[in-house]
């Protein structure tokens, strides 16, 4: 009868012997390493709204045309992902990374010879964009996806804070930098940074649960590692046009563009410029921003945390309508100096930058299953659609009006729209069928 019990319960655990099991899951040491790698990314994406006055003020080049290249860095960090979640199912995820930070390291490199604005729209347009674009929360999801199948919302919410972890390390320092009226450092050290990272992604990362002989974390049953999938481009392509076939993916891109207008192409572009018209030091704002990144990490690991427990729509109608209103006050609390509602704000923007992260994974897991991930970065995609056009019209309305009023109560009003869309989104009731 003993026997009979063995051999049933062999036949039931299908992983392969391994000679013990770890402690701790080696899928939370995957997911630190990934958190790393965001973080070495991040570093350039918080640079941006620092150089805007001293490239002004060095080239002569106007706010619309160094907005210009941050637009095209924004735009391709979210074109990329999609392509990028697809090769990662080719080649790995390990060589996909590696190379991205690379192309980071040589974009922001190249800046410091720069000397027309062509060269700019080059180096942190193109290179720099298609790095980053292949490190975004596409690439956050894959991970979450191949290693887990529990605590995936909390997993997703670390991950998506990895890269306000990046801006609260390397933002105070850029600042100090810049305002000693020498950008090019900052620059070199996004670069050093950016490579520092390689090594512990070559060393440590994995693609998958099967290459280490284990199961997905929370699995009950080994899952064995798929074959590459060739025709990565042709994959994404067909991925979007099924998803655009339906209303969810529309309601979801609409959200999460409006989520990149307000965040990236706003206050991360525009908020230090727009703090120093107001007569407040650029260091001053800049550490601000990083306020902003130490609560954006505690408001989307809490998102996470949320996002297993709650309805996600629910919870993307919550941030967006706080958001807003949120967006409509700031106008009157920029000062020359650091004051209690500015900290307020500071805080409050914080734990809702992207805490709608979590919640937009899990709709998009809900909705397309075993393309999610694809899905998901081309709804990141809309995302820095919405980034790079506020990222333009931003230095535009500047230009033109002299102020920042207008863009904030613009964004304010998009953010309420958006809660009223995350609330239509239908829930599916058939189970989505997720491929090993």
């Amino acid at each position: 009868m003993t026997q009979t019990t063995q051999a049933s319960a062999a036949t039931v655990d299908q992983s392969p012997p391994t000679p013990g099991r770890p402690r701790i899951h080696r899928a939370w040491f995957v997911a630190a390493v990934a958190f790393v790698t965001i973080l070495g990314a991040a570093a350039f994406r918080s640079l941006p709204g620092l150089l805007i006055d001293p490239l002004h003020e060095e080239f002569g080049w106007s706010r619309g045309t160094i907005g210009a290249a941050v637009s095209i860095n924004l735009a391709l960090y979210g074109l990329t992902a999609p392509f990028a979640a697809a090769l990662m199912d080719r080649f790995g995820i390990r060589r996909v990374v590696a190379c991205a930070l690379v192309l980071i390291a040589l974009g922001s490199g190249l800046t410091v010879w720069m000397t027309a604005a062509w060269q700019l729209l080059l180096c942190w347009g193109l290179l720099v964009g298609l790095g980053t674009g292949s490190m975004a929360l596409a690439f956050a999801a894959t991970v979450t996806n191949r290693w887990f199948t529990e605590r995936r919302g909390l997993v997703t919410g670390i991950l998506t804070a990895a890269s306000a972890s990046g801006q609260l390390i390397f933002l105070p320092l850029m600042a100090l930098m810049v305002d000693d009226g020498d950008w090019r450092p900052a620059a070199v050290t996004v670069s050093l940074a950016a490579l520092a990272v390689v090594p512990f992604v070559l060393l440590l990362l994995r693609d998958h649960p099967a290459d280490v002989a284990l199961k997905p974390y929370g699995a009950k049953e080994f899952v064995p590692k798929p074959p590459p999938v060739p025709g990565a481009a042709r994959r994404a392509v067909t991925v979007l046009l099924k998803a655009a076939r339906t209303g969810p993916f529309w309601l979801l891109a609409g959200t999460f563009a409006i989520c990149g207008a307000s965040t990236n192409g706003l206050v991360q572009t525009h908020f230090v410029p727009a703090a120093h018209d107001h007569g407040m030091p650029v260091p001053a704002a800049a550490s601000l921003l990083a306020v902003i990144g130490v609560f954006d990490v505690i408001g989307t690991i809490a998102s996470g945390w949320l996002t297993d427990r709650f309805d996600a729509r629910r919870l993307l109608a919550v941030y967006y309508a706080l958001r807003g209103v949120s967006l409509l006050f700031l106008p009157m609390l920029l000062a020359p100096s650091v004051h209690p509602p500015m900290l307020f704000f500071i805080v409050f923007y914080g734990l809702d930058w992207v805490a709608t992260v979590p919640p937009t994974v899990a709709l998009c897991r809900e909705q397309y299953g075993e393309d999610s991930a694809i899905v998901f970065g081309w709804v990141l995609a809309s995302h820095q659609v919405g980034a790079a056009v506020v990222a333009v019209l931003g230095g535009i309305a500047r230009d033109v009006f002299g102020t920042y009023d207008v863009v904030w109560y613009a964004s304010g009003a998009l953010c309420a729209a958006a809660a009223l869309m995350a609330l239509v989104i239908r829930r599916r009731t058939a189970p989505v069928a997720v491929a090993a």
